[in-house]
């Protein structure tokens, strides 16, 4: 989550919902409850042809995507910020905001003002959210490059042992993988694998292990509470996700390991809001089956970037003669 979405989120918290909702307008009272129920995310809250934004939510979003910022009325006798962008147009301002480590919450109209006025002459349209859109869940094609996976990644431990179990998976094709692996070997499968999101639990969020592996790339972080990751709890939403009542058809899972897949099978159930994408059965990857590099080594070698970050010029864009968006991924994986 970035900097900004959380300093928004903290903002929000400090001035309490029902002491806004005294004085504020129907559609005010509306806009602030989805809020609370969506911390720590943009709200794109849709009204007509625009989605808008209200509030500190305004104020971060026009300053990332540098766009006017101009008011809607008073609440607390103050003026309330407010920016839009147009429904038509959006994926490009979503794109933006996701990529500078934002989350939003997009909420849609589920009634039309005509079917609202059937409820009260001063009804306020029925709007709820759809989907959380995060760095690691995206599935528009307009927002990803369909040469390159992203992976939304779990990172999970038991106790004090020195396993890790870690799960990732490609939203937007399905493909699913776990492994566990010794946490020295944490570093190179992060920087393979370059997820676009991390979800971690709270604890282990914090150490030293996490923040190195990830070689500066923090902002990748999801925190998510110790109980998403609790191994019999995942083990019973991987089999109700693939319809089974049990799971040795597909591998002998380890404790760590089903944590890790389950808190992403869990994380996919909150984002997508009960819209669970079609997902592959969890494909298990035995540790140490390939050369191990970490970030430096990786980044030295210019395997699929340059020192620069570019992808032009690296081994990968050299040899890629492919001519289709999966075949680029394969010869990726491969490389």
């Amino acid at each position: 989550m970035s900097k900004a979405a959380s300093n928004s989120q903290t903002s929000a918290s400090s001035k309490p919902a029902s002491d806004k909702s005294a004085i504020a307008t129907p559609m005010m009272v509306q806009f602030m409850e989805i809020k609370q129920a969506n911390p720590g995310s943009l709200l794109f809250y849709r009204m007509g042809d625009f989605y808008e934004m209200f509030f500190e939510d305004a104020v971060t979003a026009a300053a990332a995507l540098d766009i006017t910022l101009t008011k809607r009325g008073k609440h607390l006798g103050e003026d309330i910020p407010m920016c839009g962008v147009p429904v038509h147009s959006a994926d490009a301002y979503l794109e933006r905001l996701i990529r500078q480590g934002h989350r939003v919450a997009v909420c849609e109209q589920t009634e039309s003002p005509v079917e609202a006025k059937k409820r009260g002459a001063k009804s306020v349209v029925r709007r709820e959210v759809v989907r959380l859109v995060t760095p690691g869940t995206l599935t528009e094609d307009t927002l990803l490059d369909a040469r390159q996976h992203n992976y939304l990644a779990a990172l999970a431990r038991i106790g004090a042992s020195s396993k890790l179990g870690l799960s990732w998976a490609d939203v937007s094709t399905g493909d699913f993988y776990v492994c566990e692996l010794e946490a020295n070997a944490l570093s190179a499968e992060l920087a393979r694998l370059r997820p676009g999101e991390l979800l971690v639990a709270e604890n282990l969020a914090q150490e030293d292990l996490v923040q190195h592996a990830l070689g500066g790339r923090e902002g990748v972080i999801t925190p998510l509470q110790a109980s998403q990751f609790d191994s019999a709890r995942a083990e019973r939403r991987l089999k109700d996700m693939l319809n089974v009542a049990a799971l040795d058809a597909y591998g002998t899972f380890s404790r760590v390991e089903l944590a890790a897949a389950g808190a992403l099978v869990d994380y996919l159930e909150l984002t997508q809001v009960g819209r669970m994408p079609v997902m592959k059965a969890p494909k298990q990857i035995r540790s140490g089956t390939a050369m191990a590099m970490d970030a430096a080594t990786r980044a030295n070698l210019e395997l699929t970037r340059t020192m620069s970050g570019d992808t032009k010029g690296a081994l990968l864009a050299t040899l890629d003669r492919t001519v289709t968006g999966p075949g680029a991924r394969v010869l990726g994986e491969r490389l």
